[in-house]
């Protein structure tokens, strides 16, 4: 594994008698408010007396999102900015020449806006779902699966036939240096590092390459091993048991984890009790309908 803390939300109560109280001062302040709304989310723009804010061109950085990517902070504001003001100026010519009437237009929009109430939805029902709680669950389930499992760190030269395999696997016999021999001769990609693999688990390597690497002790260097890739010698470092991160290195990761399985199991929900019809396979949908529904099953997080 590797994945926000959860919004809170708190109130102000004010007492009847406080307010008659206070009644100036209130209406100082509600007279205050359009000044300090402004000042926060001033106007950048206006397009015919029509005015583009702050927080529009924050909206449309978000909507457009991979595409300012490589823009620096100044250029992409006033790049997002000119954006905006062409939109209303092209929007209005839209509206004087009634393209909101056609057919087009309206299934356009009509598919846009079920996209953004569905999107709304689901990000606040990730939002929710997203507790310290929730999280640390996940994470302390995972890092019971993780604890106490073996990993190896080795290095590897990997060459295309088994004569060369074999040929390497004499030199090192005669003493040579594991780690620059597999620079001269392996065709991995990394070679450059000596053929350090770092550490892994055994379903992280193709089973005959594990199989070989879990079975040899640290500092022993095995015969010619044969994968889908070519030609293996090996040599293991050094073993260990598995110890899971720590909860912050993967906040994210479970985060990401936990909104995405609330947002399936939120849709699941709702389509279950929907009466859905297939009419371009009927048969189809009706032999699922009939059919027995799988018991639950908890997802467990995906093994980083």
């Amino acid at each position: 594994m590797t994945t926000s803390p959860s919004d809170t939300k708190t109130g102000l109560r004010l007492g009847l008698a406080t307010l008659a109280a206070t009644g100036c001062l209130v209406a100082v302040l509600a007279a205050g408010l359009p000044v300090r709304a402004a000042e926060s989310d001033p106007v950048l723009a206006k397009v015919n007396g029509s005015e583009i804010h702050a927080s529009d061109v924050a909206l449309a950085e978000e909507e457009l999102g991979p595409s300012l990517a490589q823009m620096d902070p100044s250029t992409k504001k006033d790049n997002v900015l000119s954006f905006l003001i062409d939109m209303k100026i092209v929007s209005k010519a839209a509206e004087d020449k009634k393209v909101e009437n056609s057919d087009e237009f309206k299934k356009r929009l009509a598919f846009t806006r079920n996209r953004l109430l569905m999107d709304s939805l689901l990000a606040s029902e990730g939002k929710a779902a997203t507790t310290d709680e929730a999280m640390k669950k996940v994470y302390d389930e995972a890092a019971k699966q993780i604890t106490g499992e073996q990993e190896v760190r080795a290095r590897h030269i990997l060459v295309e036939t088994e004569d060369e395999a074999k040929a390497v696997k004499a030199e090192l016999d005669k003493g040579a240096d594991f780690a620059e021999l597999a620079k001269k001769k392996s065709k991995d990609p990394g070679a450059a590092d000596g053929g350090d693999l770092g550490f892994f688990t055994k379903e992280q390597m193709v089973p005959e390459f594990s199989a070989v690497a879990f079975a040899l002790e640290p500092g022993k260097i095995s015969d010619p091993v044969k994968s889908q890739f070519g030609w293996h010698i090996i040599k293991v470092e050094e073993k260990r048991s598995r110890k899971a991160p720590d909860f912050e290195q993967v906040k994210a990761q479970i985060e990401t984890y936990v909104t995405r399985k609330a947002q399936a199991d939120y849709v699941a929900k709702l389509r279950e009790a929907a009466k859905v019809e297939r009419m371009d396979k009927p048969a189809a949908a009706d032999a699922a309908k009939d059919a027995p529904k799988p018991a639950d099953s908890k997802m467990a997080p995906a093994k980083k």
